[in-house]
């Protein structure tokens, strides 16, 4: 048996681009390198604020996300995803770039989600930030237009925290933040058999709002960890 080279890296299968934040990244978030039962490489894109990203649509950043998953590449992982939903608008960019698979953003799960469903029911999104989630970000993900969309802006902590790099986070608060808008999601549209969590930083809070809500929810961390079976399959 003989062990073959050429990469600097070994074992870790997927490579996470990483928002440049300093907001605490607490158990269950995919920047706590603790989340995963698997390793993974991470790549800090500079420059790739919260704000900037979520709110000011990553204005002149694919550059810097290409070269990010280049070098993941060249390290040696064998396929790319992101932590931030919102980089849906550069799937196609990244992937044409890399060679590699490329998993975005979570929301890429509403299609399979809804196929899941009985007749009647749809997947709902929850999303951090409603007022800046474009049908551009949909549509990079493979998002139906008219999918439901509820979110955690107004809310007392979550939104606020994260999105203005806080460097403090009252999880208690902004797991109530997160259980609120879910319910509001499911309330408002019957029709919902599913959430799918834009927000990576929502992981935490998924057990939750399923509870609250009593349907299934779908999250970054089921994604990727699909996504790494994939890429790794298990040998038996």
């Amino acid at each position: 048996m003989k062990a073959k080279g050429g990469k600097a890296i070994y074992g870790t299968a997927v490579g996470i681009l990483m928002l440049e934040a300093r907001f605490p990244r607490i158990p269950g978030d995919m920047g706590h390198a603790m989340s995963w039962d698997f390793p993974v490489h991470y790549k800090i894109v500079r420059g790739a604020s919260p704000d900037r990203v979520v709110r000011r649509n990553a204005e002149g950043l694919l550059p810097d996300f290409i070269a990010a998953a280049q070098e993941l590449v060249a390290d040696g992982v064998d396929g790319i995803t992101t932590n931030c939903g919102f980089l849906s608008v550069f799937q196609s960019e990244i992937a044409s770039a890399v060679g590699v698979p490329v998993a975005t953003s979570s929301l890429m799960q509403v299609g399979m989600v809804n196929a899941l469903l009985p007749a009647g029911k749809r997947a709902g999104i929850l999303t951090i930030s409603a007022s800046t989630l474009t049908p551009a970000h949909l549509t990079g993900a493979g998002v139906p237009l008219d999918t439901p969309i509820g979110t955690t802006e107004g809310g007392q902590e979550f939104t606020r925290a994260i999105l203005g790099n806080e460097m403090e986070l009252d999880v208690v608060a902004a797991e109530a933040d997160n259980v609120e808008a879910a319910r509001a999601l499911v309330s408002d549209h019957p029709e919902i058999g599913a959430i799918v969590l834009e927000c990576t930083n929502m992981v935490p809070y998924a057990s939750a709002i399923r509870m609250a809500t009593g349907v299934p929810v779908f999250s970054i961390h089921n994604f990727v960890s699909w996504f790494q079976a994939g890429l790794s399959p298990r040998s038996f």
